[in-house]
């Protein structure tokens, strides 16, 4: 057989067996998640997948709150992944550009009404977070409020985190302009950055990791990983501020791809519901579906919702006047 024969052969194999892999169903393909869900909220997630069934039919891909909502805002329903964990508000948005995730077919039994498309799958509020050793070593008056946080006494003390990064900061500013209106709630804003000098953080944890560590006294994060804290005897306190608890839900979707839609997109989504809320819950606590409860520790004191709905476009909003803030 001469080379160029050998040659044609293999070709000819080759293209074979592209052709029949190609005619595997979506079923037999694994699911692509897209995430910009925190660490332990990804485990919970696997876990329960994995005690589904899914193991190893499935692959998570996470990325940062912004750097995800610009994919889903920018590709829609060409994006790569099968299924979406996501704060809701980038969900809705994407949905009103794009109609790309699908009606989900499983119950969806929430205490407040959502989308026919989105099951929240954790909540998450803001709290004032304290290093108690170091209040009472610098001598700083505990704050009530976030207005507080604008008083020079705590210069150099403070740590927030940055809106153009992470959507933690989000709670805080709905908060202040809630309480005091755009003008009002950017004046205290920028009076917190200045007190905040270098530690206006990429990172939603950055703030806690950084009273836990003794680099600041107080900080603007997650009540329930201030709560966490506390509970292991770490030398951390929480402080619901009186402009109120303002939440966040991320929500799992499940992307549209007509025909080449998975199959098992939908089913897990299902499985993340059904078998992981429990997981989920004791990391974020915050009661979400029908018969869920909280400890009286989780309970905020002030627990708010902001007036306008929570849309990508109040998120814009909210990240221009952080840097009309930032001067």
């Amino acid at each position: 057989m001469n080379t160029k024969k050998i040659l044609s052969l293999i070709l000819a194999a080759a293209l074979c067996m592209t052709l029949l892999a190609g005619c595997g169903s979506a079923a037999d393909k694994q699911v692509i998640i897209y995430s910009n869900a925190d660490e332990e909220a990804i485990t919970a997630m696997s876990d329960a997948l994995n005690a589904g069934g899914y193991e190893g039919k499935y692959i998570f891909q996470t990325y940062g709150t912004s750097d995800l909502g610009g994919k889903l805002l920018a590709e829609g329903a060409k994006i790569e992944a099968d299924l979406v964990t996501m704060s809701t508000f980038y969900l809705q948005s994407a949905q009103a550009q794009h109609n790309m995730f699908l009606p989900l077919t499983f119950p969806v039994n929430t205490l407040e009404p959502v989308p026919d498309y989105t099951a929240p799958i954790t909540s998450q509020e803001g709290a004032l977070i304290l290093n108690t050793e170091l209040m009472k070593s610098e001598n700083l008056p505990a704050p009530t409020c976030l207005k507080d946080l604008a008083d020079p006494v705590y210069a150099g003390h403070i740590a927030v985190t940055d809106i153009q990064s992470s959507s933690t900061a989000w709670l805080l500013i709905q908060a202040l302009v809630d309480a005091y209106g755009m003008e009002g709630g950017q004046e205290v804003l920028s009076a917190i950055y200045k007190n905040c000098g270098a530690h206006i953080e990429t990172s939603g944890s950055g703030p806690l990791k950084l009273c836990r560590a003794g680099e600041v006294a107080i900080g603007f994060g997650l009540r329930h990983q201030a709560v966490a804290d506390k509970a292991k005897g770490l030398p951390i306190d929480f402080v619901d501020p009186t402009e109120g608890n303002f939440s966040l839900t991320e929500s799992v979707a499940v992307v549209d791809k007509g025909s080449s839609t998975n199959p098992l997109a939908m089913e897990m989504a299902k499985c993340i519901i059904e078998n992981g809320r429990t997981a989920l819950q004791q990391t974020y606590p915050n009661p979400l579906y029908d018969g869920e409860t909280s400890e009286i520790a989780n309970k905020s004191a002030y627990p708010r919702t902001f007036a306008e709905p929570l849309t990508f476009e109040l998120f814009k909003s909210h990240q221009e006047l952080s840097e009309r803030a930032k001067g």
